[in-house]
């Protein structure tokens, strides 16, 4: 059948809705699901473009298709909380494993496409893949400042792990960014949400 490959993946992709994160929704009435996350990050990755470093040298189209499809590993690797050291242990190689069984589902050349895309943003070496690792890790971050913190305060989040692993990668993105993350931050202290 045409389209058989193109059908199967997208319908494998709806298992990302039922991939509960460790971030809750802003309303904090049930945690977010991936799928839910890849779509808030795809629009803000939008709004932010003017505020990237490298801006001319981004493109916006590359950052949409790599954080559409830098979760899909979520669906057989499950989502990993990027503050639990523990979990983290051979997380890449979890998730290599992943995409390269979730992309290999489709024909090539889409398959390698899009596992070179994966592999991009995992790297975080090129502008395109810094500016969509910052909107990735700035997304929970930014609920977790004006919800209620509960997937901080549970996992007994530190000041010094959301400076290290969000400001880090959003200050190598953009200054204007990087100055947002930093009000942001003292906001979340200022209200108790965040040990210091």
């Amino acid at each position: 059948m045409i389209l058989e490959k193109e059908i199967h993946f997208i319908l494998a992709l709806d298992a990302l809705k039922n991939v509960n994160r460790r971030n809750f929704n802003l309303d904090n009435l049930r945690r977010e699901n991936t799928a839910e996350h890849s779509w808030q990050i795809v629009v803000f990755a939008q709004i932010l473009l003017p505020y990237a470093k490298d801006k001319s040298q981004i493109d916006l189209l590359r950052v949409i298709k790599m954080l559409s499809i830098h979760d899909v590993v979520e669906i057989e690797a499950g989502d990993t909380f990027i503050f639990d050291q523990s979990a983290m242990n051979g997380k890449y190689e979890r998730e290599l494993r992943a995409a390269k069984n979730t992309f290999g589902i489709l024909d090539e050349p889409l398959r390698s496409d899009f596992l070179k895309l994966w592999i991009e943003f995992e790297a975080e070496e090129t502008p395109d893949a810094i500016f969509a690792c910052a909107v990735d890790r700035i997304m929970p971050f930014v609920l977790n400042v004006y919800g209620s913190a509960l997937s901080w305060t549970e996992a007994s989040v530190k000041k010094e792990q959301v400076e290290n692993i969000v400001g880090k990668a959003v200050k190598r993105a953009s200054a204007e960014m990087g100055e947002a993350f930093d009000i942001l931050l003292k906001k979340a202290i200022d209200e108790g949400k965040l040990k210091t």
